[in-house]
């Protein structure tokens, strides 16, 4: 009897957890037990005080062609309790993530990655909401994530026709941080993600909580609203061990706490 592969790889590289859809077969489109095992991920990575950020790559030169059709007809629903489609459409990992994408990401696909807060694209990928053209809508978040990432107009003509959105126009129009050669995504990615696991790791949460957060804080109260976060970190020991650290011209080393 032939063994069934795991439909989601975990690998960690210093303070980088990689996290790659292992379904190449199906163009790592996602059916229940991969979205379970990317939520599963995802509490992973929040719960180690040994990582700081994260990347999410596709198996097989393609990043997700979005949601297993043939499993939903079956009567699926690629979906996790708090976590929604994917196990990261309705809330990521409270740590920073890194899409390196290849291939294709289109429709959940696109949406999984617009839940990331980075992306490192080949120049050959292709992002694209195509649920219109099935009489669907992009209800993973690509409705009001696209929009907040790129002009709102180009983001309208892209979910309401449904085309396809090449890597290299994807980062003209800023969507993507940065554009590399086919199949170096993971690569770059793992650059990236190593330059920012350089930093103190509560500082980097903190960071990527306010900025997610405060999209909906009045201005009058938003450092009211920042303070209970930043104020802990700021009498952390790694503030101090930051200040040491410059001071006597080495690298910090930072401990989390």
């Amino acid at each position: 009897m032939t063994a069934v592969a795991d439909p989601v790889l975990t690998e960690q590289r210093g303070r980088v957890l990689v996290v790659t859809l292992n379904r190449p077969e199906r163009r790592n489109a996602i059916d229940e037990a991969a979205a379970t095992a990317i939520g599963a991920a995802l509490d992973d990575l929040d719960a180690r005080d040994d990582l700081t950020i994260g990347v999410l790559t596709g198996a097989g030169g393609t990043f997700c062609a979005g949601m297993d059709l043939k499993a939903f007809l079956a009567g699926e629903r690629p979906t996790v309790p708090g976590r929604g489609f994917a196990g990261i459409a309705e809330r990521s990992s409270e740590k920073p993530l890194i899409a390196a994408v290849e291939g294709y990401a289109l429709a959940g696909g696109f949406e999984i990655a617009l839940a990331c807060d980075l992306i490192v694209a080949a120049e050959t990928a292709t992002f694209g909401l195509p649920e219109v053209r099935r009489g669907l809508l992009a209800g993973a978040g690509g409705l009001f994530r696209l929009p907040e990432r790129i002009p709102y107009h180009h983001a309208m003509e892209l979910i309401l026709t449904g085309d396809m959105l090449p890597a290299p126009r994807a980062a003209e129009l800023g969507l993507v941080n940065r554009l590399v050669a086919e199949g170096a995504a993971l690569e770059s990615a793992l650059e990236l993600a190593e330059r920012i696991a350089e930093n103190a790791p509560l500082a980097v949460r903190g960071a990527k909580r306010v900025v997610a957060e405060s999209r909906d804080w009045p201005m009058e109260e938003a450092f009211e609203r920042q303070f209970p976060i930043y104020e802990p970190i700021r009498n952390s020991e790694d503030a101090r061990e930051g200040a040491r650290a410059f001071t006597e011209k080495r690298p910090p080393e930072w401990r989390g706490r």
